[in-house]
């Protein structure tokens, strides 16, 4: 009787008040799952319905409870959603079985979250708007193809293709030229390479599924095409997660992709093939997201081949690798090559894992019941079979015993096979869930998969705090707390471990890379016909998926290349570099140093920085370099006549070239110093080109590395007029005292006086001593 009291008075004192449509606000009601009486309710919505009818006069109930029930929810939450005045929220709160009313709030759309990451947005003056999305630009595309039928390649409002471009679009299986059109401009395949190393009488158990064609079987090309250029996808998501607009770094751009990469690698006679087509048919970009291990350049198929494509004005951007975090592990090194390292996004997909002691391990997941924030899996036993069989702590295929893991969640070391063949190896076996534990190498780093079956990935320190906690009970159990995708909380960008580091193995006089760019749990374009996880068994379908590495960081600076070029097309290839590189962060999104672990990142991680496409557009001064600067700089390497030209093609006498350019640096964005044979003073001479502002003075502020005095010659530069050049030297000194680090870095920025956007930056590495590879 009390409590029909209560609820009376609550109905009594609402209806004094008239509701109005501006009085009504959304709340989400999440309500208790166990307080449903089945036998009152035969459906959860009568359940819910009956929340509104105690606070809804009697008079009003008939016509107004249904149009104020927005949602029935009883799957992400169990509760509703409603249109409620502020009273009626407070009445519902004291409500025996409410958890919580909370308003409703806005959360902007957001998955291929890293052109929001970037800054990329439709800011009158962003980069965006300033270059038309990439307008009038072409990336070329050397990967394993492409799915013509993505969303992510739609032509709606592209431009005509521009006149200039003399590609083709290649027929073959499943590919006819229809599917070119002003996105996809063209598509060619190259397959003699891989035939030849790869005879009819191969491994019977490598998946060999392709098409003779410009399509994509695999997935990668597709996935680095529509980062960099995809059209966008509105309402897009992965299995229900990341949902958002997905979008490439240059919407505007076409592109053309040259299929180099098959089933079993990329062979450097096709990419050579690739990029011989490439630069004829006439892009202005040319994305690589190949490589290996570092090798001399002249050995180097795309060192070479790309050496062409800078001499004619192309931009060649290509990954790093990911050999990390050991040093020396930097690829594609060239010096007239744009070199991309990855980092991380602050998006995240936490899946905790609830330990039967109480205790949480944090762990993150893409597989789709993670959509559901707060919802908890099964409570399940635990069991990790390190030791039991060949192959069991790393969860291969075949090497689980049914018996043992069947119905339970089972604990993986990461390793050997793929995160998600281990998910595959596991439900193969009955398995019902899957941890995955990092291993020391991998520590924390948390590359993240769509599972086939309910899982997650832990770092190496909380791997081992599950298995104590396995080994300490008869019965260890757990369960799965799903987070759903959560943006902003977290340090980024930071480092991971796998992007590979410098210094140069084979151009030590270079910084490599040059620089970052998200490359972590990157959501972007995938062929319907293969599961988000690529295995052949994985029948579930999605425009879109999960993917991680240097591969997806090339794409995002090929993509800020075209948005840079779009605005300045007479811009070279050294001068775009230098652009991104002069302009790149050093700081994380919370103004903190750029993490490499628990250490702040060396320059050997970051290079320059974190690239940041609006500052890239306008850098003010530039450090231009002409292809022949590139012949000139091996001459000072002491590379043989024959070695040069087996990279340039040019029949040329290093002797008669340094005797007329004495003293010569290249004049690259960034600066290395090597003090050899216990020489005490380096000197350097750097040029700065106006592309900013005319009648502008910059003034030299240096950031001196450990062990060192910097001095600059002249600390000022005065600019009358623009594409004026202006140079200065940098003369480095090395104190008495010994340093023990094998390498020390700084940096050195030219400030203008007034105009604050103009913050010309260059890292600085000194390296001391050669480090052991």
């Amino acid at each position: 009787m009390e409590k029909l009291i209560i609820f009376l008075f609550f109905s009594i004192s609402i209806s004094h008040t008239l509701v109005q449509a501006h009085d009504l606000k959304t709340y989400i009601i999440q309500l208790h799952p166990n307080e449903i009486d089945l036998s009152i309710y035969k459906t959860k919505l009568q359940w819910h319905v009956s929340f509104l009818e105690k606070i809804t006069p009697l008079q009003q109930q008939e016509e107004s409870i249904l149009n104020r029930l927005l949602y029935s929810y009883d799957t992400a939450i169990e509760g509703f959603a409603a249109s409620l005045t502020e009273n009626e929220a407070l009445a519902l709160k004291s409500l025996p079985g409410v958890i919580s009313v909370r308003s409703d709030r806005l959360y902007k759309l957001q998955t291929t979250y890293s052109h929001q990451f970037l800054g990329l947005n439709f800011s009158p003056t962003g980069a965006w708007v300033r270059s038309q999305f990439g307008h009038n630009t072409i990336i070329g595309v050397l990967d394993t193809g492409v799915w013509p039928e993505s969303p992510s390649f739609n032509d709606q409002n592209m431009p005509p293709v521009p006149a200039r471009w003399r590609g083709t679009c290649q027929e073959g299986e499943s590919f006819n030229s229809s599917h070119c059109n002003k996105k996809l401009i063209g598509a060619r395949f190259y397959s003699k390479g891989h035939h030849v190393n790869y005879p009819d009488n191969r491994d019977p158990t490598v998946s060999s599924s392709e098409y003779v064609s410009p399509r994509d079987a695999h997935g990668h090309g597709t996935h680095t095409s529509s980062t960099a250029a995809g059209s966008p996808v509105y309402n897009a998501s992965l299995m229900g997660l990341g949902s958002g607009t997905a979008s490439g770094v240059a919407p505007g751009a076409h592109v053309a992709v040259y299929k180099v990469c098959w089933f079993n690698g990329c062979y450097s006679s096709d990419i050579l093939a690739g990029i011989d087509d490439a630069i004829k048919d006439g892009v202005d970009i040319l994305s690589l997201s190949v490589g290996g291990f570092p090798i001399p350049l002249y050995e180097d198929s795309i060192a070479i081949g790309s050496f062409r494509a800078v001499q004619k004005g192309v931009v060649v951007v290509c990954a790093a690798g990911n050999n990390g975090p050991v040093p020396y592990s930097v690829a594609n090194e060239a010096p007239w090559i744009i070199t991309v390292g990855a980092s991380t996004m602050d998006r995240r997909f936490p899946t905790i894992v609830r330990l039967g002691n109480g205790k949480m391990l944090y762990g993150e997941s893409m597989y789709p019941g993670n959509k559901f924030s707060k919802k908890e899996g099964k409570l399940l036993e635990l069991v990790y079979e390190g030791g039991r069989s060949r192959g069991a702590d790393y969860c291969l295929k075949g090497s689980l015993s049914r018996a043992r893991v069947g119905g339970k969640m089972v604990v993986c070391d990461r390793g050997v096979n793929s995160r998600a063949e281990k998910g595959e190896a596991v439900r193969l076996a009955g398995g019902a869930a899957m941890v995955i534990a990092n291993t020391e190498i991998n520590q924390a780093e948390d590359s993240v998969d769509v599972h086939v079956l309910p899982a997650t990935l832990i770092s190496y320190e909380e791997g081992i705090r599950l298995k104590n906690y396995i080994n300490s009970t008869h019965r260890p159990i757990g369960r799965l707390i799903y987070g759903g995708t959560t943006i902003k909380r977290s340090r980024a960008p930071a480092v991971p471990l796998f992007s590979a580091r410098g210094p140069s193995a084979t151009i030590p006089s270079i910084l490599k890379p040059d620089i970052i760019a998200p490359g972590v749990n990157i959501i972007a374009a995938w062929p319907v016909n293969l599961g988000p996880t690529g295995l052949q068994d994985d029948n579930r379908k999605s425009n879109f998926t999960v993917l991680s590495g240097t591969s997806m960081a090339c794409p995002h600076v090929s993509g800020v290349a075209a948005l840079i070029r779009s605005v300045n097309p007479k811009w070279g290839p050294a001068t775009v570099r230098s652009a991104m590189m002069t302009t790149a962060d050093v700081a994380d999104h919370f103004g903190k140093p750029i993490m490499d672990g628990t250490d702040k990142a060396s320059v050997f991680a970051i290079g320059a920085g974190h690239v940041n496409p609006n500052r890239g557009m306008d850098p003010g001064l530039v450090y231009d370099i002409r292809p022949k600067d590139y012949t000139t700089h091996l001459c000072t390497l002491g590379y043989s006549q024959a070695e040069i030209f087996m990279i340039t093609h040019q029949n040329l006498s290093c002797k008669e070239i340094l005797s007329k350019c004495k003293g010569f640096s290249l004049n690259y964005p960034s600066i290395v110093v090597d003090f050899k044979n216990g020489s005490m003073l380096v000197v350097v001479e750097r040029i700065l080109t106006n592309v900013g502002a005319p009648n502008s003075t910059y003034t030299v502020q240096v950031q001196e590395p450990k062990g060192v005095v910097v001095r600059v010659v002249p600390e000022k530069l005065t600019f009358g007029q623009l594409n004026e050049r202006r140079s200065y030297k940098v003369y480095f000194e090395r104190e008495k005292q010994v340093v023990k680090e094998s390498f020390t870095d700084g940096y050195l920025v030219w400030k203008h006086e007034s105009i604050e956007r103009y913050r010309v930056r260059s890292p600085i590495a000194v390296t001391w001593q050669v480090l052991s590879l």
